[in-house]
């Protein structure tokens, strides 16, 4: 039989068995937050407008004249759209080009500031720090609403 002492220390290291692993290098620091593509936001953008109008890719698509796989995949970020194929999916949808990227802008700016977690530097106390809910263009000011297909005049009202 094996006595013990008595004491609460602990039993003294046994090199056998009590062997300490040194880590061969640092462990990485966490990687930092990726911005989102440029093509994902826009796409993003297009999709829920199309959504929030209750409209299907077929029916933008050929109001873009443009094929509804192209529409889709521009939709799911897959293809950097050039501006003219943006601004006829846009007006399609009764927005200008400007109306897509200026909604853009905002979600990729918002994007940037979570990932960054907030604001920074002069005047971030004025902002909140919470996510910002995502914008959508559904009526003019004038309460009409989009999608009528001609020009539209005044000013866009985002709605959340």
């Amino acid at each position: 039989m094996t006595s013990h002492a008595t004491n609460d220390s602990p039993p003294p290291p046994r090199p056998d068995r009590d062997a300490r692993v040194i880590p061969l290098r640092p462990a990485a620091p966490a990687p930092a937050a990726k911005e989102p593509l440029w093509r994902d936001v826009v796409g993003a953008v297009l999709r829920r407008e199309r959504l929030a109008q209750e409209r299907t890719l077929k029916d933008v698509a050929d109001a873009a004249r443009i094929s509804v796989p192209y529409l889709s995949e521009v939709e799911r970020g897959r293809k950097e759209a050039s501006s003219e194929v943006l601004a006829a999916a846009a007006h399609a949808l009764g927005l200008g080009l400007g109306d897509l990227l200026g909604l853009a802008h905002h979600e990729l700016t918002s994007a940037g500031r979570r990932a960054r977690g907030g604001l920074r530097g002069p005047g971030a106390s004025l902002v909140s720090r919470t996510t910002a809910p995502q914008a959508s263009v559904s009526r003019l000011s004038s309460g009409a609403p989009l999608g009528g297909g001609g020009t539209h005049q005044g000013r866009l009202r985002l709605a959340a």
